[in-house]
């Protein structure tokens, strides 16, 4: 991990880089700049990493917060940071944005990133018969890698400002403040 530079006055810890993405996608989208203002978005390649990371950058005094699954807050828990220094995805940030988007406007994404059409051949896949498009969507996008963290970017940047889901919206606030006085949030 290294020194940290001065500037860095709080870090976002995120499991990886489909987190990191919609992170920095969503800061666009509320007009802020988080490396101008000091926070770093800090991908940590999995939850099970951030004791390790807590560990270390604690205590430079530096202010945490962390962004994660449902199933993954537990680690951050354990790890040492509060409740209110996480912010939960429930179950996880692809159903967060899928339930912000709904399936129509994924699909429209998928359609201008030229994934549609491999997107249908997945549904029409024997396992994926008979499971709803949200279901489907979900699982879609884990199937390749990289794909997370392309449309994690892709589709927090086609929300509006006030559709960002709330887990997504603390992470940056918690840690950035609330710029709404500065007429930045949506």
């Amino acid at each position: 991990m290294g020194r940290l530079p001065e500037a860095v006055t709080g870090i976002v810890l995120v499991e990886g880089a489909s987190d990191s993405a919609a992170l920095h996608a969503a800061a666009g989208l509320l007009g802020v700049d988080p490396a101008a203002e000091g926070v770093a978005i800090l991908p940590m390649g999995g939850a099970m990493s951030v004791r390790r990371f807590v560990d270390a950058l604690a205590p430079s005094g530096v202010r945490l917060h962390g962004l994660c699954d449902e199933g993954e807050a537990n680690f951050f828990r354990r790890a040492g940071l509060g409740d209110d220094e996480i912010s939960v995805c429930r179950p996880d940030l692809e159903g967060e944005l899928l339930i912000a988007l709904g399936t129509s406007r994924v699909e429209a994404v998928l359609a201008r990133s030229g994934d549609l059409g491999l997107f249908r051949t997945f549904q029409r896949q024997p396992a994926q018969r008979g499971r709803d498009v949200t279901a489907q969507l979900h699982r879609f996008f884990g199937t390749t890698s990289g794909r997370k963290e392309l449309y994690g970017r892709l589709l927090t940047a086609e929300l509006a400002a006030h559709e960002l889901p709330a887990p997504v919206r603390d992470a940056l606030t918690a840690l950035l403040g609330d710029p709404s006085g500065r007429a930045r949030l949506g």
